[in-house]
């Protein structure tokens, strides 16, 4: 039984798999933790295009994601309502449509959002943003 539902913000993505120093330590740390718990990432295409766009190939992309196993993740699309519905958020708050997207993606599919772009916290009535350190402080804690 999946416990946890969890989305990586695109430059979480990045840290792990360009093993970004600290950061880097701490999201493979967060994803591995997340196939401990048998818990679920949601990857959604939208992710995937902006990996693409900063240069990732299919490859890459494909290799990043091998550390997940299939029960451990759940793709998603991103439907044309809550494209619009980000456009709009986006506009209201003065943040990227991409972190729009993200953020409605979370809330839809009831995931915890797991990101360190201070961008969030204007949208944190949409999905409560945390940074990987801060998940992996509180398992610590809980245990």
């Amino acid at each position: 039984m999946v416990e946890n539902t969890y989305y990586l913000d695109t430059s979480i993505w990045l840290d792990y798999y360009l093993e970004r120093e600290e950061n880097g330590k701490n999201a493979l740390k967060l994803i591995l933790k997340i196939i401990n718990d048998k818990s679920v990432i949601i990857f959604s295409n939208f992710v995937k295009v902006e990996l693409k766009h900063i240069g990732l190939s299919k490859t890459e992309i494909n290799s990043l994601l091998q550390i997940i196993k299939p029960d451990h993740i759940r793709r998603v699309q991103v439907t044309n309502n809550q494209i619009q519905e980000s456009k709009k958020l986006a506009q209201l708050r003065g943040v990227p449509l991409g972190d729009a997207i993200h953020a409605i993606l979370a809330r839809d599919h009831e995931a915890q959002f797991v990101s360190r772009d201070k961008d969030f916290e204007r949208l944190k009535d949409i999905t409560l943003t945390k940074k990987p350190e801060d998940l992996l402080f509180l398992s610590e804690v809980n245990t």
